[in-house]
């Protein structure tokens, strides 16, 4: 992997966030374990596995239970003088950063906004927003340490071998559902349904 220096005007060098570290250290574990396929809506949800990933990683580093984080991707990473917060927002999609030399963050938080594009191999890092959020309203739903229920939900779920390499965001989000029930209770997977629901997945 390589990670740049930035320009020191629009970015600052990458290594500075530890989720941005972790979120492509992820890409690994979702190949090896789902190799979901990088287009369209099991592109998006690799890019989002790594959002989740890298966002309890840094998480996990500061000891942050799921109110306490920021839930930003990259903060830190924007130069001084960029109108922005950070890459990505998993709480707020499409408020990470709205500048002039950036432009607005194009990020849907809902599938009533799901991006149709042929660019980035189906608007992967677009429509990512989507099931992000989803995590988000999950975790902060069950409180405490996101890891711990709504984390092992997720990973779980990358390492089922019914979930096939095409899986769209609905049956991902059914398998969320079923492993949160398992592991953790039915109030758990009540939760993490919930969730899936309010970014209209289910």
């Amino acid at each position: 992997m390589v990670f740049g220096d930035g320009d020191g005007e629009i970015f600052n060098r990458f290594t500075i966030a530890i989720d941005v570290v972790a979120h492509e250290l992820s890409h690994g574990v979702t190949e090896t374990e789902a190799g979901l396929i990088y287009f369209e809506q099991s592109g998006a949800l690799n890019e989002s596995l790594s959002d989740v990933f890298g966002s309890l990683v840094k998480q996990y580093h500061l000891k942050q239970t799921a109110d306490q984080a920021d839930w930003l991707i990259g903060e830190g990473l924007l130069a001084d003088g960029i109108n922005g917060k950070g890459l990505r927002s998993m709480a707020e999609p499409g408020t990470a950063y709205n500048d002039p030399l950036l432009g607005k963050d194009p990020q849907p938080g809902h599938m009533k906004d799901f991006i149709k594009t042929r660019e980035d191999n189906g608007g992967v890092h677009l429509n990512s927003g989507i099931p992000n959020r989803a995590f988000y309203l999950a975790a902060t739903a069950l409180g405490g340490y996101a890891w711990e229920k709504a984390g092992y939900a997720w990973y779980d779920t990358v390492c089922d071998r019914s979930l096939t390499q095409d899986a769209d965001f609905a049956a991902f989000a059914q398998l969320t559902i079923a492993h949160g029930e398992k592991r953790s209770g039915s109030d758990v997977g009540a939760a993490i349904k919930e969730a899936w629901e309010q970014v209209g997945v289910l």
